[in-house]
């Protein structure tokens, strides 16, 4: 990157390589640990924030721009940070979206989010079954609000109660205990790439590739399913995945006024993310810059704001959460948008 390198991994010419390389059991590349300098300083904020390629945006003027420096960052993977947050270890961090009903006391930036309009690419549910068929199905524990999604998508769209087990993110360990895995995040991105010229099209929102292509031993064919495509499905709404969060008091309106600058200096430099994200992942820069542009919205729009409320409607519904409490904003120099 700009500032120093990111951790070097071998480069594999083979597509389908590559692909196995995601499905092994390994974080993703931290895109920008470099950046990271715990500071002795007590009155700088804490900010945890998520490690994924489709955070990069919201965060990239604390890290490569005009607010470097100005905050204590952290980089995890989803659930950590909210267990940052939960526990006082981060005063702001972006959560997924379930946990903002599951901590108390926490205020939302508005404005802002990681969100995806129809298709997202980097959750994929990939099965060794049509998905009507799953008896287990093996979540990628990195993030709560996907395993909460899937199992709302399990309960009102597919009508089936699978045996729900958490894993670590590796997909041949995953499919070799369940029916079918919940993969997130960098690796579910590199598996949606790779597979886009060698698969066809089965049932709706259905996508069919050899188990030898996601680097899984055997000539059995696996089903792939976009969750946020399938989400749009049952409901007609995005997918409000991760939001800004912070201790009620600690985001005043200067420091939601930093966020925001933060997301529109990334959304500028959207070409520059893509092109130095593409070295630490080993992925085409144009594929990684279609992805933020066409798959990810890091808007809070009205849209988008009725699918966060649906979603929250869902999760109570089935008992995911007590209840679906309303949105509180931090407060800001302008009116935010209400729920």
């Amino acid at each position: 990157m700009s500032r120093s390198s990111a951790p070097s991994v071998p480069f594999k010419s083979d597509e389908s390589s590559a692909i196995t390389e995601a499905c092994r059991e390994e974080k993703s590349p931290l895109l920008y640990w470099t950046f990271h300098a715990s500071s002795q300083i007590v009155t700088k904020l804490r900010i945890s924030i998520v490690q994924y390629l489709n955070t990069a945006p919201l965060v990239w003027s604390f890290t490569n721009g005009p607010l470097h420096g100005k905050y204590d960052l952290s980089f995890t993977v989803p659930s950590q940070c909210a267990e940052d947050l939960h526990t006082g270890r981060a005063d702001l961090a972006i959560i997924p979206a379930i946990e903002y009903q599951r901590i108390g006391d926490l205020v939302v930036l508005p404005d802002m989010s990681i969100a995806s309009k129809k298709q997202v690419r980097s959750l994929l549910l990939i099965s060794k079954k049509p998905v009507r068929e799953v008896r287990g199905l093996a979540l990628d524990r990195s993030s709560r609000s996907t395993q909460a999604l899937m199992r709302i998508l399990c309960a009102e769209k597919w009508k089936i109660a699978p045996d729900f087990s958490e894993a670590t993110p590796d997909l041949a360990e995953m499919l070799s205990q369940s029916d079918a895995a919940l993969l997130i995040g960098d690796p579910a991105l590199r598996i949606s790439l790779g597979i886009e010229k060698e698969s066809r099209s089965g049932a709706e929102g259905e996508t069919i590739c050899t188990a030898a292509l996601l680097g899984i031993t055997g000539s059995e064919l696996l089903y792939v399913y976009d969750v946020v495509g399938e989400w749009r499905s049952l409901t007609g709404l995005p997918a409000v995945l991760a939001v800004w969060a912070a201790r009620r008091g600690v985001a005043t309106p200067d420091v939601a006024a930093d966020f925001i600058a933060s997301r529109d200096f990334g959304l500028a430099h959207i070409s520059e993310i893509s092109f130095e994200s593409a070295r630490a992942l080993e992925l085409p820069a144009p594929a990684l810059e279609a992805y933020l542009r066409r798959n990810i919205d890091f808007s809070l729009d009205q849209e988008n704001l009725r699918g966060l409320n649906s979603y929250f409607e869902y999760a109570a519904r089935l008992g995911l959460i007590p209840r679906a409490k309303p949105v509180e904003w931090a407060e800001t120099k302008a009116v935010p948008v209400k729920l």
